[in-house]
């Protein structure tokens, strides 16, 4: 479990980054933190492995406070997936998903063995092992960075917007392989998000965040669609997220009360069907502003 408590950073040029920030981030769980840009989410990461340490507060792993560890040994035991990738260009595949594990003196042979593994696990044919960073694809970089993160099989993966340089479709596949290693792996890990869209397709905990750092809302992804606890959530859910095809899901329901949800094909919430009047709300606080007729139990386009 990772908790944060009353955390606050504020950056040498006085910039407060982080203002009384606190909240438990459940173990074996994906929790994402979402929000627009200077809403500290990067920041707060980035404070689990002490790329950016807190001005004040405490940051705990399993009840250790972060700040007791040594930076480089804390990171070197903490998975690390990045935007664009990050890999070493003058390395090739192989060679970068084995980096931290020689670096933690594992023989070379071994590591290299691990990794060739690891793009098994990733879904990377092993044929392009000996290949460097800039004969890949955008998407088969951003896997390679994927096993990396997991080459030193850790208990937490963090993962900071990873997937926001490829193209829709390589992104769609590349969040529905990460449900995949979840569900095989069972990790903690921490994922930072702009897109709401996939927050709600990750998240088991979705964490809405305003500028500072602050928590507008948190909770479960079909908790947050049902009741937006602000105009802000309801604006950033959006009131109309496109055509999806929309079924009725009899298993995902809001704790609140006994109201239906919908899901898109991809699995994750897009609008609520109130029990109370059989109306339907999509990203809307209040099921009564955008209401069709209840005949939902077919699928349909929306």
């Amino acid at each position: 479990m990772i908790e944060f408590r009353d955390v606050t950073k504020r950056f040498p040029d006085g910039t407060l980054a982080v203002d009384d920030f606190s909240l438990v981030i459940p173990s074996r769980q994906i929790t994402v933190l979402v929000g627009s840009s200077g809403s500290g989410k990067t920041t707060l990461m980035r404070m689990i492995n002490r790329m950016v340490d807190a001005t004040s507060g405490a940051v705990e792993i399993d009840g250790v406070n972060v700040s007791t560890i040594e930076p480089v040994k804390l990171r070197r035991s903490i998975g690390y997936v990045m935007q664009n990738s990050g890999l070493l260009p003058h390395r090739r595949v192989v060679d970068n998903i084995a980096t931290v594990p020689i670096l933690n003196g594992t023989p070379k042979a071994q590591a290299r063995e691990r990794a060739l593994q690891l793009m098994d696990t990733v879904g990377l044919d092993r044929s392009l092992a000996e290949r460097y960073p800039a004969q890949l694809s955008g998407g088969q970089q951003q896997r390679v960075g994927v096993a990396r993160g997991l080459a030193m099989d850790p208990n937490i993966l963090l993962m900071d917007e990873p997937f926001s340089a490829v193209d829709p479709i390589v992104r769609d596949e590349l969040q529905q392989e990460v449900l995949r290693l979840q569900a095989e792996l069972a990790r903690t890990i921490v994922f930072v998000s702009h897109d709401i869209d996939e927050a709600f397709l990750l998240g088991d905990q979705v964490v809405v965040l305003e500028r500072g750092g602050h928590i507008v809302q948190k909770g479960a992804p079909v908790d947050i669609l049902a009741n937006p606890a602000t105009e802000f959530v309801a604006t950033f859910i959006g009131a109309d997220r496109g055509r999806r095809r929309l079924v009725v899901s009899d298993t995902a329901r809001p704790e609140s009360g006994d109201d239906r949800v919908l899901v898109d094909s991809g699995g994750y919430p897009v609008g609520l069907i109130s029990a109370r009047d059989g109306q339907l709300a999509i990203g809307s606080p209040t099921p009564k502003s955008r209401s069709v007729s209840n005949k939902t139990d077919q699928a349909g386009d929306a």
